[in-house]
């Protein structure tokens, strides 16, 4: 059989507080669906986290409608899982009707325990689909005390799935956590402090093929098991991850997975040059990718945002390396005398006109710097 497995599409997600509601819809619009429609896997897996917060914006609501109904349209059952980010009462609105229509939405721990079964080719594949649950849940469910943190709470939920597994099929569990020895990134939210949210993956070994969701880097883990990762970047430290949705063949004797890359609609990378460097590459190479960019300059610059976004409209960030480097003389002077607030704001004011502009303020500036500078510490001390 043939399964599509993808994870972690966070939509209605803001970076900096830039949407990336375009580049998800690119996603789904030119790469998702596409692909869906070109393989024609027999089961489609989302492995949580669907939307980045529990209350998503309508936005990214309506966009996980309209690949529901083109789901539904193109008949190729779509099995998808509630993760940490995702409301799971709210997704699960209509789920019992969707059913029929080839849409599992698991969002409850007992989902897990009726598995989804598929028949093709003289072979049957159980897909077992559990959400992103917490150790409570699972203590409340069994009525047992003793089940305290993750790897316990796993164990007697897969121990329960393993009383009653049929061994002759196919079986894929379908997740949403942290398998431990995994890799992670900045965007993931942590699900425990420290170790105690971690997963053994030997618990999976008694399932043919585990897809997993939670981190963003695709990767595998143990024998059995592998996280699609996500289908976009969603932080700077994402930059070198490759994208990509997860394509499974498998039988009950063996499996393959192909990793199909996505190109991204806009990438995230780091730029690094000097402000003029980087300007004059704007001119000749303009981007609308998301940027962090690397100022190298040994002196203050001014203003390098504005001055960057008409060739790089969507700068994120821009980190100023004369901050951080050994200056001399009257620079220096100036950086410790404003670290170590020994220096009035008058000579601050003179100074970075002298440094960043290149000139001296005349006596209308600094009265009008003045005057500027009384109103706002009087607005400071009454606000």
């Amino acid at each position: 059989m043939k399964i599509l497995h993808t994870s972690d599409w966070h939509l209605g997600k803001m970076i900096y507080g830039r949407s990336l509601l375009q580049d998800q819809a690119h996603f789904i619009k030119e790469i998702f669906l596409p692909t869906v429609q070109k393989e024609q896997p027999d089961c489609v897996i989302l492995a949580g986290d669907i939307f980045d917060r529990q209350i998503a914006p309508v936005e990214a609501i309506r966009m996980f409608d309209e690949v529901l109904t083109e789901m539904s349209r193109l008949q190729i059952p779509f099995a998808v899982i509630s993760g940490n980010h995702d409301g799971a009462d709210r997704i699960a609105v209509g789920s019992s009707m969707l059913r029929s229509s080839g849409i599992y939405i698991a969002t409850k721990l007992e989902d897990v325990f009726s598995p989804v079964v598929f028949t093709k080719d003289n072979e049957t594949l159980h897909l077992y689909l559990l959400p992103y649950i917490e150790p409570a849940t699972v203590r409340q469910y069994f009525q047992d005390e003793s089940i305290q943190g993750f790897p316990m709470a796993y164990q007697a939920v897969i121990s329960a799935i393993q009383d009653n597994m049929d061994q002759t099929a196919i079986n894929i569990l379908v997740g949403h956590c942290f398998a431990a020895g995994s890799q992670t990134c900045d965007s993931e939210s942590a699900i425990y402090v420290g170790g105690s949210g971690e997963v053994p993956p030997s618990l999976f070994q008694s399932f043919d093929y585990t897809a997993l969701g939670h981190l963003h880097g695709p990767q595998r883990v143990g024998e059995c098991a592998r996280y699609s990762g996500s289908p976009l970047k969603y932080s700077f430290d994402e930059e070198r991850h490759k994208k990509s949705l997860t394509l499974l063949d498998i039988t009950k004797q063996s499996n393959t997975t192909t990793l199909l890359p996505i190109p991204a609609l806009r990438d995230m990378r780091t730029v690094t040059g000097t402000l003029e460097e980087l300007i004059a590459l704007g001119k000749t190479a303009p981007s609308e990718d998301y940027l962090a960019v690397e100022l190298t300059n040994n002196t203050p610059v001014y203003m390098p945002l504005e001055q960057l976004r008409p060739y790089f409209p969507n700068v994120l960030s821009v980190h100023c390396n004369w901050l951080h480097t050994e200056l001399s003389g009257e620079q220096k002077t100036l950086r410790q005398t404003i670290q170590n607030r020994t220096i009035n704001e008058m000579t601050v004011f003179s100074q970075f006109l002298q440094q960043i502009c290149g000139t001296e303020p005349t006596k209308e500036d600094e009265v009008l710097f003045q005057r500027l500078f009384s109103e706002l510490k009087e607005n400071q001390a009454n606000s």
